[in-house]
């Protein structure tokens, strides 16, 4: 088996399994806010990551949207519509991003020489039926800055001085899209909080300086 250093670049945050699959397929490159997959089309792709990011999402006819998830490398999307159904999210770069596209053909042939990787598929979407019921289950109980304040811990990293770091740079329109309110909305919670000393910024990252409040 070779080792890290004797794989391609974009094979470097790939796991084994996945590594395998992503040989089998077509790599692609997309700018910053480019749409990979609209919502409501037909497809029998999925996209596995190896540079940028990505984010999945649904919108309304006014445009107003909400962020389902974002994904970076090591990371794969589009697996929910290899039933032949329609796709149920909209997928678009939120940065210049690298992917290997897989067609289901390709994936089935995979899975026949490789049926532990059906495993891995059944495991991906059971976490994806979690984490919808959790995002239900936080949009019907908690309050706006409930949400906010989740997500925030969500994201945080420890830091050695004692402070967390959100690793992502999101603006308030980001923020907002994950969390279903409006921006201003967001921005007059995070202008408070900063008022309170609770979170900072270093280095274009909000960081939690101290514990947030359990309300609001």
């Amino acid at each position: 088996m070779p080792s890290a250093s004797d794989l391609p670049d974009r094979f470097q945050a790939l796991t084994a399994s996945l590594r395998a699959l992503a040989e089998r397929g077509v790599p692609k490159a997309f700018r910053k806010g480019q749409r990979l997959i609209d919502e409501g089309d037909t497809g029998d792709t999925l996209f596995i990551i190896t540079k940028g990011r990505l984010r999945t999402f649904g919108s309304n006819d006014n445009g107003r949207e909400i962020t389902y998830g974002t994904y970076g490398p090591g990371e794969y999307i589009g697996e929910m519509s290899l039933d032949g159904g329609l796709r149920s999210a909209n997928v678009e770069a939120v940065e210049a991003t690298e992917c290997i596209q897989v067609t289901r053909q390709t994936l089935l042939l995979h899975i026949a020489e490789h049926p532990e990787f059906a495993l891995e598929l059944i495991t991906k979407v059971i976490r994806q039926a979690r984490a919808a019921t959790a995002s239900t289950k936080r949009l019907a109980l908690h309050d706006a800055y409930g949400r906010l304040a989740l997500l925030l811990n969500s994201l945080a990293v420890p830091q050695p001085d004692g402070t967390r770091l959100i690793a992502e740079r999101l603006t308030h329109q980001e923020i907002a899209n994950r969390l279903g309110c409006s921006r201003e909305m967001v921005s007059r919670l995070m202008k408070d909080l900063e008022g309170g000393g609770y979170i900072g910024e270093a280095s274009s990252r909000y960081q939690l300086i101290k514990p947030l409040p359990a309300r609001w």
